[in-house]
């Protein structure tokens, strides 16, 4: 569904190159949750702007089901930390933006937003507007935007960064549970071990800048996982001493 081949990005400035990307090549299967785990500031962001098509690579290539990616494209959804949610619009008009500017018939718009609000849990409040909404409850806003546009890749950049320790434990299982009813191919972004642990399919993990292919995990733990299973922290454990020899 996504290959990245001998992917490199260099930044200039004032004269001065920053290699932030070197060489990066990984390869991501269809409806396969593929979580990407690394140190702060190591270009996280970055790779996942080139896979949706907002930046482009300095060398290499990125494919998105054979086709070449060179710009966004609605088969990409992509969620971020800040959700950048209309404010003037409703949760009902934030989810059906999208197909609104497809030209999608207004019956079909609002049985397709209905359908994505209630997925992630937020029925009855379809006619809240963003500020009226919890932290929490924007970023499955999000989400159901995401999903309404009907991506078969879905591009998540650490998206409960900014939440708090409870919120965020509830939000990775509500993606869990989301991806599990509606599945999509998955690349989401963190720098968070047990988030890595308790969403992926497979994790692969960069180093620091300029930022390579560590290693990759295949996560073969039953869903919905347990954060304190003794298989769970074995491998929080194993992850955690590679994590460690990157910083």
């Amino acid at each position: 569904m996504i290959s990245c081949k001998h992917v490199s990005k260099t930044f200039e400035n004032n004269g001065q190159k920053n290699e932030v990307l070197k060489d990066i090549s990984l390869e991501v299967a269809e409806n396969e949750f593929v979580v990407i785990l690394g140190p702060g500031q190591c270009g996280k962001t970055t790779l996942v702007n080139i896979m949706a098509g907002l930046d482009h690579e300095t060398a290499g290539s990125v494919t998105v089901n054979g086709k070449q990616v060179d710009g966004p494209a609605p088969e990409r959804g992509v969620v971020y930390q800040k959700t950048a949610l209309f404010p003037w619009l409703t949760v009902e008009g934030n989810v059906g933006f999208g197909p609104k500017m497809a030209g999608l018939p207004k019956k079909e718009r609002k049985e397709k937003a209905k359908h994505y609000i209630d997925l992630v849990g937020l029925s009855g409040f379809e006619k809240s507007y963003p500020i009226k909404l919890s932290g929490g409850m924007r970023q499955r806003v999000g989400i159901a935007r995401a999903y309404c546009n009907n991506p078969s890749v879905l591009l998540m950049d650490e998206p409960f960064g900014h939440l708090d320790a409870q919120t965020r434990y509830l939000m990775q299982e509500e993606v869990e549970r989301i991806w599990s009813q509606d599945k999509r191919t998955v690349v989401f972004i963190t720098n968070n071990i047990e988030e890595a642990l308790y969403l992926a399919d497979r994790i692969i993990l960069l180093s620091n800048c300029p930022t390579t292919v560590r290693n990759e995990f295949k996560i073969d733990l039953p869903r919905p996982r347990d954060y304190i299973s003794p298989e769970f922290l074995k491998l929080r454990e194993e992850i955690s001493k590679h994590v460690e020899t990157t910083e």
